[in-house]
């Protein structure tokens, strides 16, 4: 092996293979110029250089390997071979691999026998696998950064020559600058997409935050929020589960989905064992495909298999470090949920909480209200029962009967005529009649009809 940093080729390139002349060179690096320009992707790009070098240089196998800084290996990216390679994926510490010294020392790295070669095991068992007899590492870099190395490698023994590793070093610099196009154009992608998807959240939010905001009624609501979800995370099934202490189960609160009639609304699903449950428990949002379905315990999952449900996603909804339910989605087939569907659904959860909460809130509100009224027209009832007229005293039988006809009569719109000796309290039981009546909110008006002339007493009482 040598490590190689050469002036100006001294040699032809053995076997046959000669040097191109300068005008040749120029052309040659004009023709990697234009392979390279068009290319987006860095396996056509490999395919394409395998092509224009071959018809100057003798090599078998051409690869591409970068740094990758996150990790500090040195990944083998892209292969382009006049045959299949055996491997595609291989990362390795710098020191463990001739890019990695290529790349570190700026220096080319040349191996003339395969055999020989004992620093770099893993790469070497590679090579001779695939029939490699030597090899030849370059350093990729381009005027802004060092990228990792370009390696050639052949079927003969002693296949680069110092001119040809000069040659292959010139070519090295054209392809430098168009893999670093490449990568730059793949993170500009990248960063589109990401932004992409981060409108599409943004936007999902706001559309879920109107639904919240346009639709009191929680079936619409619901309804709401699924088709606002399905344009951002596809999905065939959707689902709201709250919590029961009392019963330590799930009430199935709102369904969105066209199925076969097995999963439905307000059908108890049970804490242990159902996949609300698992994503309730461990407060977290839980991914589900088929296979953990069939090993949950409940019949709720086998009930959503026997709906065609391949894959599923539960996150909890949570308020202030309280636990009201759970949000669910589910797909017939596909792909599984990923993570990012997961922290998606969970953005989403966070917010349907809030409405969640205040549902059960005025729930609660209205049976305690109903609760409070039931409770008003028993003690009302007991109070009538036990006769307990504000102004009248009395058990005896007579006198109940009396307040029984009072409670009668008084509801209805007819004329009543109290009969009795002066002092029994006939202006008592009419004041007790008023007060039952639908007129109690107006003035009760007394007349002394002893003081009423004779021939004024029926228009006065009857009307004029």
């Amino acid at each position: 092996m040598r490590d190689a940093s050469l002036k100006k080729p001294q040699v032809a390139a053995h076997r046959g293979a000669a040097v191109p002349a300068p005008a040749d060179l120029n052309r040659m690096l004009l023709d990697v110029s234009r392979s390279t320009a068009s290319h987006r992707d860095l396996p056509s790009l490999l395919r394409d250089l395998l092509g224009v070098l071959r018809g100057v240089a003798r090599f078998d196998r051409l690869g591409l390997v970068l740094h990758d800084p996150a990790r500090d290996v040195m990944s083998l990216h892209t292969i382009a071979a006049v045959h299949p390679a055996l491997t595609t994926v291989i990362d390795l510490p710098p020191a463990e691999a001739p890019s990695g010294v290529a790349w570190q020392t700026q220096r080319p790295v040349v191996v003339s026998s395969i055999d020989r070669e004992t620093r770099f095991p893993r790469v070497t068992e590679i090579l001779v696998a695939e029939g490699m007899r030597s090899f030849c590492v370059l350093p990729l870099t381009s005027p802004l950064r060092r990228l990792g190395a370009l390696s050639f490698a052949s079927g003969e023994e002693d296949a680069f020559g110092e001119a040809d590793v000069e040659f292959l070093q010139q070519l090295t610099s054209q392809v430098a600058l168009a893999v670093d196009n490449v990568l730059h154009h793949e993170a500009a992608q990248r960063a589109q997409q990401e932004l992409a998807r981060e409108r599409d959240r943004f936007r999902l939010r706001l559309e879920v935050n109107n639904a919240l905001v346009s639709n009191l009624e929680p079936r619409a609501l619901f309804r709401a929020i699924a088709t606002c979800l399905r344009r951002v995370v596809s999905h065939d099934y959707t689902s709201l589960t709250v919590y029961d202490a009392r019963r330590n189960a799930f009430d199935m609160w709102a369904i969105e989905f066209a199925g076969k009639g097995f999963v439905k609304e307000h059908m108890s699903v049970p804490l242990e064992g159902s996949p609300a449950g698992a994503a309730f428990t461990a407060g977290r949002p839980v991914r589900l495909e088929r296979a953990d379905l069939e090993r949950l315990s409940a019949d709720i999952a086998r009930l959503l298999l026997a709906e065609g449900i391949q894959s599923m996603c539960c996150v909890p909804l949570t308020v202030h470090d309280r636990r009201l339910g759970t949000l669910n989605v589910g797909r017939f087939a596909g792909e599984p949920f990923t993570a990012e569907d997961a922290d998606l659904l969970a953005a989403v959860a966070n917010q349907v909480a809030f409405s969640v909460e205040n549902a059960l809130a005025f729930q609660e509100i209205a049976e305690l209200k109903d609760r409070l009224a039931a409770e008003k027209v028993y003690l009302e009832d007991e109070l009538r029962t036990d006769y307990n007229f504000e102004e009248i005293i009395g058990d005896s039988p007579a006198l109940k009967r009396v307040l029984h006809q009072v409670e009668t009569v008084a509801p209805t719109d007819s004329a009543v005529l109290v009969l009795g000796e002066t002092g029994t309290g006939k202006e008592l039981i009419a004041r007790a009649i008023h007060d039952l009546s639908g007129r109690r909110e107006r003035t009760f008006v007394k007349i002394n009809c002893a003081a009423i002339p004779t021939g004024l007493l029926e228009s006065e009482l009857f009307g004029h």
